[in-house]
Order: C-alpha cells, then structure tokens, then sequence
C-alpha cells in the first residue's frame, strides 16, 4: 500500500494528512517489546517509527526524496500531539516525541482531520467582459479592420458587391477602454487560464477570486528588470545591507558590495543575517491567501511543463513586493547550491538540504495551523530552486492572448446579419502549431472554395437573363481572375456556358428567282 497521488483541489493538505495517517495505521510494523522489566505488545520504537514513515515519505510522489529525517520527526511530533499515537503508558498531547528507544502504540481509533465548511460552490467560468456601445462623436472614417476567416455563406455576403449586390450591415463601436478595463481583462483571462490548467470546475475551490488584485498582474508583467526581476518605485524595498549580503553571497567569493574585511567563518555569519531577516517576515511570501492555490499546483509535478505553466501564473498574483523579494532569494539560493567555491554553511547538513529547511517555511506557510506545512513547503522550495529561470518569468503565451484581447476590443469592426461574425467575439483560446502543408490546405479550403462555388451559383442562377449573367460574370472576372481563370482555362469553355442558337434560314421568294430588271440599251443597227 503506497500513496496514491493527490492531484489539484480543495483540501489538498487535509486530504494528504488523512491518508500519511491511514497508511501509517495499516502498514506500521507492530511486535512485542520490553521496556523497564515489562513487556508490551503491538507497539514500536519511535527509531522504528521515524525509519518507517521516512522511507514512505520518499518513496510518495507526494512529497519525494527531498523528505529529510528531521521533517519526518516533526511531523511524529505532531502524530503524539494530535492522538494519532501516544506512549505505552497513553499519554498524548505535547510533541516531545524523540528519535530514540521509547515506545509508542497506536490509540484504538486515530481522529482525522475533518474538512473545512465552506460555503457550496457551483461551476462557474470566468466571464470576459466586452463593450459594444457606440461613443458619441464617432466617426466612420479612418476605420481599422482586422481580417476575419469566413464561411462560404459570409464570403457571399461580403463579396456579393462585387456582382451589384450590397448586403446591410453595421459597423460595431469598441467604447474607449479605461485603465479598470484592462485590469479587469488581464484579471479574468488570468483566472481563466488557471482555472483551465487545475481543472477544476471553480477556482473558488482554492483562491478567493475577489481579493486577486489586478494591479499587481500588470506590474508583475510589465515593471521589470533586463533580468525579469520586479522593480519598485517605492519604499518596499530590501534594506540594501540584506541585498549587499545576498549578493555576496550569490557571488562567492566576490564579494565586491561588502567593504568590511572578510574573516574565517564570514560567510556563515552573512548566511545567518539573511536567514534572520526572512524568518522574521510578518507574512509569508507566497501569501498565506494564496498558500490553497500553491498547494494544488503541487499535484501536478508529474507533469513538469504544466506544473511550470501553473506556477508561473500563480506567482503572478503576489504582491509586486513578494515577488520581487521571492525572485531575489531563490536565485541566491540556486547560485549557492551551484557554487562549488562555496564552504560548507552549516556542518554536518549538506547546502542544498540547509537552504531548503532555512527558507521554506518564509516561503511557503498557512495561516491556520497545517501539519503537513514543512514537506509541502520543502517540496514546492524544491521545484521552484530546479526551475525558477521559468517559473519567475511571465508566461509569453497568456501576455501575448490578453494582449491580442485588448487590442482586438478597441477595433471597430464591420458586421453582416446572419454572419459568423455578428457573434461577438469569445475570449481567444490557445492554439495548436500547423504543419505547412496543412495551413496551405486551409488557406485554399478558407478562401478559394467558396469564391468557386459563388461563381458556379451565378452560372447556375435560372433566373438571370443571359446580359445580366455575363455582366456580373464579367465583374467577377475582374475581381477575381484567379478563380475565373481555374473554372474557364479557355475560351471554348467559357463559350460552352452561352451556346449559341442556331438561326433559321430565310425563305427563298418566288421574285428572288426571277431575272432582275435591266434598262433599256440601244444597240446599234445593222442597216446600213
């Protein structure tokens, strides 16, 4: 029995704590021990507990082989102050729990955490917002329009011109966009496109969408550096002694921004003045309102791309200040790990395990208590460090989709009754790439095609006489000799379409027959 993979949604760190307890429970080795002269039956030492759980907890996708043996001891902690065990003597309740020879024993029954109330959900999509509304003053002049992809039926309907037919239509106004509108847009398609990757019905299953400030996507995009890192304009900064000692620590053993003259041991010390300042932080930097949606992401680091994708626009959401203060600390601590100038920061603990359970728990916390909060947290630090040139980055394809959304909202547009594009426009999806020969099929199918069978309902039209036939097929010849010249390569096949009809031969008159009349001419006489 091995844990089975928690994917995203509600309640992920409940639902984890749950099944840790039920494989515990079921699969713990139990066998008879003594203890000060006595023998008890069906229990454990707390070595053979903390050997046990820790293999289980490496071995689970949930949680991997960053689990260390101090975290499993925690968390046993934790088992003995929530009845989940207790001594062999009962007691319960004060996490002294110790990797050593006591015993313990499972309760009759071990209590599961039950899930939190909320109110129920409904599925719900994220709504677009859009503005049809003509503004007053409006002109039709100097009218950009953006080339649309139209049915064979629109095709006639917007090319009918060409034949002396003028369809209605209506130009459709795009209302001036204001500052709240685009911040409005950039926070829907954001949720949107969250919302598509978790697969979940409702994002209210793990983010309160309401307290998602838009302002903070927008800096996040735009308001950075050469090297993507947030720039602030006001007094939230670092204090420039933390981000002087981050950087020589990021730059071993360069230590250019520090004047204060290096000493055996300096670089543990510099170590601890950035630990102390991260750990005294009032929140941590992945927001204790954001902690659910970071969580669900979590269950999908089996499929690294996407786990990528979800993080990228979660970390948008933060605070212009965490993020900026997160994209500083991940990358000193991925430098560090790299660094193989760098001495040993702690004995005994390797770099990589130090900067993990150093920093995760001011990255990634609940505001509530969650006894799962250091292996989620370890896991997610764990993740980020192995990919944050990706993840602290902003995801081109969504900037590109919501720009392309902006943009397509302050057009104005012309519109046919009954057309395809008389819809208004739904949020742009993400497309698929195409082959060359596949887009050539397309761009043949999407234009030719229809243009061709236009033509052949004019040949076709009984109701045409044969001048207004030729007329418009003229004119069609005209504005389309491509497509004209396919349907009649030579002029015998373009005849075929006007036979001519054969004319009757007149009747011959009876007068017709008969010797025309002549005048009268003297001819000289042949007297003499």
């Amino acid at each position: 029995m091995e844990h089975r993979i928690i994917g995203p949604g509600p309640y992920r760190a409940t639902k984890l704590w749950n099944e840790t307890i039920e494989l515990f429970r079921a699969k713990m080795p139990l066998r008879k021990h003594r203890s000060h002269f006595k023998s008890y039956e069906c229990c454990f030492t707390a070595s053979e507990a903390v050997d046990w759980l820790h293999d289980l907890l490496r071995r689970s996708q949930n949680f991997g082989p960053e689990v260390t043996r101090k975290q499993t001891v925690q968390l046993l902690k934790k088992f003995l102050k929530n009845h989940v065990i207790e001594d062999i003597k009962g007691r319960w309740g004060r996490e002294d729990f110790e990797d050593n020879r006591h015993l313990y024993r499972f309760p009759p029954s071990s209590p599961l955490k039950p899930y939190p109330k909320r109110s129920p959900y409904q599925a719900s999509v994220i709504k677009f917002p859009d503005w049809t509304d003509q503004p007053p003053g409006t002109t039709q002049e100097n009218i950009p329009v953006k080339p649309i992809v139209m049915n064979s039926e629109s095709w006639y309907k917007r090319h009918s011109i060409a034949i002396g037919e003028v369809p209605a239509c209506r130009l459709v106004y795009r209302r001036q966009l204001t500052e709240a509108n685009v911040e409005e847009i950039w926070k829907s398609m954001t949720l949107s496109h969250l919302q598509k990757i978790l697969e979940l019905d409702s994002l209210e299953e793990v983010l309160d969408t309401k307290l998602v400030n838009s302002k903070f996507i927008i800096h996040n995009v735009y308001s950075v550096s050469k090297q993507g890192v947030v720039i602030l304009t006001d007094k939230s900064k670092l204090p420039h002694w933390v981000l002087s000692a981050m950087k020589c620590l990021a730059n071993w053993p360069s230590c250019s921004d520090l004047k204060q003259p290096m000493y055996p041991g300096f670089e543990k010390d510099v170590f601890k003045t950035i630990a102390d300042y991260y750990g005294h932080l009032k929140e941590p930097l992945l927001t204790f309102q954001l902690f659910d949606a970071f969580v669900s992401v979590l269950g999908l680091l089996q499929k690294e791309k996407i786990a990528i994708e979800a993080f990228q626009i979660c970390c948008l959401l933060l605070p212009p200040e965490n993020r900026r203060k997160l994209q500083l600390l991940i990358r000193m601590m991925a430098k560090i790990c790299l660094n193989k100038e760098m001495p040993p920061l702690c004995d005994g603990l390797g770099t990589r395990t130090l900067m993990v359970q150093t920093f995760s728990h001011c990255i990634l916390c609940s505001k509530d208590e969650v006894d799962l909060d250091e292996l989620l947290a370890a896991r997610l630090v764990t993740f980020l460090m192995d990919n944050h040139q990706e993840i602290l980055q902003a995801p081109s394809s969504l900037q590109n989709a919501i720009e392309e959304r902006v943009a397509h909202l302050r057009r104005v547009q012309i519109k046919y009754p009954g057309a395809d594009t008389d819809a208004s426009l739904s949020a742009p999806s993400f497309c698929r790439q195409i082959s060359p020969e596949e887009f050539e099929y397309q761009r043949v199918c999407g234009s030719q095609e229809p243009l061709a069978t236009l033509l052949e309902e004019i040949i076709m039209d009984s109701k045409l006489s044969v001048k207004d036939k030729k007329k418009k097929m003229k004119q069609f010849q005209k504005s389309y000799p491509e497509v004209y010249q396919e349907r009649f390569p030579t002029p015998e096949s373009e005849a075929l379409v006007f036979p001519e009809k054969s004319k009757p031969k007149p009747q011959l008159l009876m007068w017709a027959l008969k010797k025309p009349f002549q005048p009268f001419q003297r001819t000289r006489s042949f007297r003499m």
